[in-house]
């Protein structure tokens, strides 16, 4: 009872109202509209996974799901199972929904990561062959079809062929007797075609009469010519009616033999349809899948009295599972209450303020203070909706992460149940249903953890798999348990099961009790106005006692009050926390805000004024107001304008440092954007010159032809190969001398300089000390940076002593350089040119013979760097020879296989030393 008030209370019916709105389908609005929430947590698992896999789906391309053609067939199928007549509608109905259940797992079929919808999707039976029958037989028009069989077709043609016939006769007599008809038609009266005639002149058409109009004027009259003819078109219509009745009888019974698969199509067509509209109602929340907190160890609380004589052991107070905390805190932040979301959207109600909610894992009881209508009760309806939600498989409109437990109870007060029919009060209709939410929260209990098990001297509860070391321990079971002796004491063995309600049972040491487990209370108490409607002081201490045993009861309770008293909880108890609503000052309203840690104040003066209370009463009840209630409404106030302070600090905090990122990102990509100009403009130069060398390549070629062709010396070729690479060295970046860096630079007091790894500039405190050290300030922050990672403004580096070290040491190196290639001229080999004179052929000719030629061409070949030897490919004998020759001389520096071009495999090319 209290939990479907709860749901009363929290509007639960109206935000399901709104899902329904998101549904495709009938059944998905009837399922939205009544939605239930699950008993357990595996079934909340399974219901989220399948609303975030159908989000996915709605955000790919192509991927959201489609409802088309699926309808409520589940009338349909009830009476086709007991053998009903099931309509042309019907039987279409439950066609185009085979058809679209089909397009639906084919949909889901072809998309990768969903495997909740894939095992819902495997479930579908859309039985193709009922679906083509009834489409064989029932045209678009509801309607069976000529094609339904080949004795409904005959019937429809005898039908038609008779009423063109009557049709002919009646026209005859309309043109032959057009003075006695009312009117040149021919309609129907009682299924039989008859013509209109003027009731004074109903003898020129001696026939039938079978109607008349309102006035009487007109007869509706059937020629006895046709008659006849009318009776046997009564017959074919009666024939043809009984066919089609075959026929969908048939369908019917088709449908009637399936309908188990069928009614679990509609359970899993529903379950899509319901899970794509909390996607979508999740969408357009811009709300977040929630992530359940499990909960720490159990431990076991000693409760006062615990520990007693024997002989007192039975009438001890039952031990208390301890609540663990939470492994990690209740998060929720910018959370908005979602029926306040959808009326500023559809209803042009007020912005929505959203609340943040960090609760720490060891609290259990939160009080929220501060002024009336500052959202004390919004916030709480706000939290019960979001734990609803979240159960339920629903998405949450909290920015993520979206954290908070699993509470298998959700129980609240809310509101004024005062009633004068049953004699209630505030006061008494509060305590009636806060009596109900503990009568669950003790019923729980019960059921499922006051198993006690007393010591002689001390009571016990053990886990599964704990052990007793006494050997005189000595267990009471609670109704419900089953022993297998109702007279004995028995000693059980390890692994052995108890199972009766009258044994006293000792236990050895090692037994162990299998199945002794506590479920942890994990309801969520929501208390509106806590203890108010009565005397102040009562209601303050009925209030505290009511929260401490909720403490020890509930997993979370968060309550509303106006008692300074439980204020002072937090101080007392570490599983107390203090929350208020924002009020402001200045303008003397509420901003909705909620604030944590810091006791609010009512504010119930300013309120008054403010909604238009005399002055002079409010500035009358201000001088009633004790000094220690305005003192500690001063140090609340210090302490929100603090808060207010800090908070403003920080947001600016936040906005520097985003402008920072900001600045560091557009500076990081204009430099990335100015690499990849330089490099565009290198790979041009190098084109450009690669152009020019080809150019220079081209006029010696022309120039070693000459020397090929002509009688020329190698002095020229070798000079032609000097200025080719003297063309190289004035065109390629890459045998450029390297630019010189710029004259460094030395930071002063003052100078503005740039540090190019955090993309800032700033100003020189201190000058570099020893350590190549100095001090710099930008913005409100110094520290200390090293030389080496600054730069002038101008892009100048400052010399460092590693620097200048480096120069040094590149500078002497590069003068050895010069000075050992001024001693000892070599040639250049980099461009090898081939003619007559370092190219010698020894094809044919034996190993020993080969090399004493290519040793004496190898002395001749000094000058040009390089000799070719053409020995062909043949066994390769002669040019494994050659080769081996080659290792060993002396002038040969390397050796390669000749290009394609040169002759490949048949021409080895010797560099000489």
């Amino acid at each position: 009872m209290i939990q479907s008030e709860t749901l009363e209370l929290l509007e639960w019916s109206r935000l399901c109202q709104h899902l329904a709105t998101f549904a495709a389908t009938k059944l998905g609005v009837a399922a939205a509209q009544d939605l239930q929430i699950p008993e357990s947590q595996a079934e909340t698992a399974e219901l989220l996974a399948q609303t975030q896999e159908a989000y996915q789906l709605d955000n790919r391309p192509g991927g959201a799901l489609a409802f088309e053609g699926i309808q409520d067939i589940g009338t349909s199928l009830q009476r086709a199972e007991l053998q009903g007549l099931l309509s042309g509608e019907e039987l279409l109905a439950i066609a185009t929904t085979l058809a679209g259940a089909r397009q639906l797992r084919r949909i889901i079929d072809n998309q990768p990561d969903v495997p909740t919808l894939k095992d819902l999707a495997a479930q579908l039976r859309t039985y193709p062959e009922i679906e083509q029958e009834i489409h064989r037989c029932i045209d678009d028009r509801a309607q069976v079809a000529d094609r339904a069989t080949p004795k409904l077709a005959g019937i429809r043609v005898q039908i038609r062929q008779l009423r063109d016939r009557i049709y002919q006769i009646l026209q005859g007599i309309l043109q032959r007797q057009s003075n006695a008809v009312q009117e040149q038609v021919i309609t129907q009266r009682n299924a039989r075609f008859v013509i209109p005639v003027k009731a004074p002149q109903k003898d020129a058409i001696p026939g039938i009469v079978h109607d008349s109009s309102a006035s009487g004027a007109t007869l509706y009259v059937e020629p006895h010519n046709t008659v006849n003819l009318n009776n046997q078109m009564r017959q074919f219509l009666r024939q043809e009616q009984v066919e089609e009745e075959a026929v969908r009888r048939a369908l019917t019974e088709q449908v009637g033999a399936v309908k188990p698969d069928l009614d679990r199509l509609l359970v899993v067509v529903t379950t899509l349809d319901l899970a794509t509209a909390k996607a979508r109602y999740g969408f357009w929340l811009e709300a977040n899948p929630p992530n359940f907190i499990e909960l720490g160890n159990t431990e076991l609380a000693a409760n006062k009295g615990e520990i007693a004589e024997a002989e007192n052991s039975e009438n001890s107070e039952n031990p208390k599972v301890q609540i663990p905390n939470l492994r990690s805190q209740i998060t929720l932040r910018q959370l908005r209450h979602p029926l306040l979301v959808w009326q500023q959207q559809y209803e042009q109600g007020f912005p929505v303020v959203p609340i943040d909610l960090t609760i720490a894992p060891h609290i259990r009881v939160v009080a929220i203070t501060g002024p009336n209508t500052g959202g004390k009760t919004v916030t709480l309806k706000t939290l019960g909706l979001a734990a609803l939600m979240a159960k339920s498989g629903m998405f949450v409109p909290a920015r993520e992460p979206v954290e908070l437990p699993w509470f298998d109870n959700i129980l609240a007060d809310i509101g004024d149940e005062q009633s004068l029919q049953q004699s209630l009060s505030t006061f008494s209709g509060h305590i009636r249903r806060i009596s109900r939410i503990l009568a669950v929260l003790k019923k729980g209990g019960e059921e499922d953890s006051d198993l006690p098990i007393p010591h002689t001297s001390t009571t016990l509860r053990l886990r599964s798999g704990d052990t007793v070391s006494d050997t005189s321990t000595t267990l009471r079971l609670r109704s419900g348990d089953t022993v297998s002796d109702t007279s004995t004491t028995l000693r059980l063995r390890s692994g052995d099961t108890v199972s009766d309600t009258s044994t006293t049972l000792r236990l050895r040491s090692g037994d162990t009790v299998p199945d002794a487990q506590f479920p942890i209370p994990k309801s969520l108490v929501l208390l509106d106005e806590v203890g108010a409607g009565t005397d102040p002081s009562e209601g303050s201490a009925l209030a505290i006692a009511l929260l401490q045993y909720l403490a020890q009861n509930s997993l979370l309770t968060v309550a509303t009050t106006h008692f300074g008293e439980l204020k002072a909880l937090k101080y007392q108890d570490s599983r107390f926390e203090n929350a208020s609503v924002e009020f402001d000052d200045s303008s003397m309203q509420p901003t909705y805000r909620l604030l944590w840690g810091i006791p609010g104040r009512s504010n119930a003066l300013s309120i008054a004024k403010r909604l238009g209370l005399l002055p002079s009463i409010v500035a009358q009840a201000q001088t009633y107001v004790g000094g220690a209630s305005v003192d500690v409404n001063q140090v609340i106030a210090g302490l929100e304008a603090q808060r207010r302070k800090q908070e403003t600090k920080a947001k600016e905090a936040t906005q520097l440092l985003q402008q920072t990122e900001k600045l560091h990102q557009e500076v990081s990509q204009k430099a990335a954007a100015l690499k990849e100009r330089e490099r565009e403009l290198k790979i041009a130069q190098e084109v450009a010159v690669n152009e020019a060398i080809g150019t220079a390549k081209s006029e010696i070629a022309q120039i070693i032809r000459r020397l090929q062709s002509g009688n020329q010396t190698a002095q020229k070729a070798q000079q032609a190969t000097e200025t080719l690479n003297q063309i190289s060295q004035q065109h390629l970046p890459s045998r450029k001398a390297p630019a010189k860096p710029k004259p460094g630079f030395m930071p002063k007091v003052g100078d503005r300089i740039r540090i190019p790894s955090l993309g800032q500039t700033a100003e020189v405190l201190s000058g570099p000390d020893a350590n190549e050290e100095l001090s710099v300030r930008f913005g409100i922050m110094k520290m200390t940076v090293k030389l080496a990672e600054i730069e002038s403004l101008d892009g100048e580096k400052p010399e460092t002593k590693a620097q200048l070290a480096k120069i040094a040491a590149q500078a002497q190196a590069t003068a050895k350089a010069k000075q050992a290639q001024s001693e000892v001229p070599k040639p250049n080999p980099e461009i090898a040119i081939r003619t007559a004179n370092n190219t010698i052929d020894l094809r044919g000719a034996r190993v020993s013979d080969a090399e004493i030629e290519v040793d004496r061409a190898l002395s001749k070949a000094f000058e040009y760097g390089v000799l070719w030897i053409v020995h062909g490919k043949g066994t390769g004998q002669l040019r494994r020879g050659i080769h081996e020759f080659l290792d060993t001389h002396p002038q040969v520096s390397r050796y390669e296989l000749a290009s394609q071009k040169e002759g490949g495999g048949g021409v080895t090319i010797a560099f000489l030393k």
